[in-house]
């Protein structure tokens, strides 16, 4: 279980890596963070002996790492994300190429090895930023709260349009603009599922919105399809494992 504590208070981290010596490099780095400072509370070795270690440890952020004997990140992510009271995850890799699907998993952040200081303290301001955001909206709340530069937004949910995952960020669309939003996109498919369906592993759309189905050409698949929402002109693209609900979303509109 994972509560983010107040501003004064550290970052708790879990170091996941199947190297002693990487663990003990970050929590040298980690001792000179400041803003956000972090507290490391525990390590492992492997994916498997995380989960043990969540149910008895209050975590706020895993800094895990990829290819690891047994459970890896990846799969370890996985089986995290949706969630509402996981940790927020950093990736530490020496293997960028993983970036890609790392951020499908809605990740706070992607470190590669060496990881320098600044970087490392760049990515904690990211995960305490990305889990202030999941507790400042609860699951009820008919709002998205967005940081705007020094502004905090209160955007309502019945105006967004979709939601979309782009690298580190989320893209909410409405009827007259686009802004950005720190946060999960799994997370956001949890708590509100009854408004939003998943049309593509990174995208959701409103269910009240949804007008046409169509052919297009334009996304990542050969004979993709993609959905007209209301107000909008741009489609938004359809993923064949989601085709179907997308269909089953229209017939019951058409009923």
């Amino acid at each position: 279980m994972s509560l983010l504590p107040a501003d004064a208070a550290p970052l708790r981290i879990l170091l996941v890596d199947d190297e002693p010596l990487a663990r003990a490099r970050l929590r040298t780095l980690l001792a000179d963070c400041r803003a956000p400072a972090a507290q490391v509370v525990g390590e492992a070795g492997d994916g498997r002996a995380v989960l043990p270690l969540l149910r008895e440890t209050p975590v706020d952020l895993l800094l895990l790492d990829i290819a690891m004997p047994g459970l890896d990140g990846m799969a370890l992510a996985d089986q995290l994300r949706g969630r509402p009271e996981a940790p927020a995850i950093v990736f530490v890799t020496a293997h960028a190429e993983h970036a890609l699907g790392a951020f499908e998993l809605d990740v706070a952040d992607y470190l590669t090895k060496p990881v320098r200081a600044a970087r490392l303290q760049e990515a904690l301001a990211r995960a305490q930023r990305h889990l202030r955001q999941r507790r400042a909206e609860p699951p009820d709340t008919g709002h998205l709260l967005i940081q705007d530069r020094a502004r905090l937004e209160r955007v309502p949910l019945s105006e967004v349009l979709y939601l979309k995952a782009e690298l580190k960020y989320i893209t909410v669309r409405t009827a007259q603009r686009q802004l950005i939003l720190d946060g999960s996109l799994n997370d956001l498919e949890a708590r509100h599922g009854e408004r939003f369906l998943r049309v593509h592993r990174s995208a959701l759309v409103a269910r009240g919105a949804i007008r046409a189905l169509e052919r297009h050409d334009g996304g990542d698949e050969p004979d993709g399809w993609a959905v007209r929402l209301a107000g909008l002109p741009e489609l938004v693209p359809v993923s064949r494992r989601q085709l179907q609900a997308v269909r089953d979303a229209l017939r019951e509109r058409a009923e």
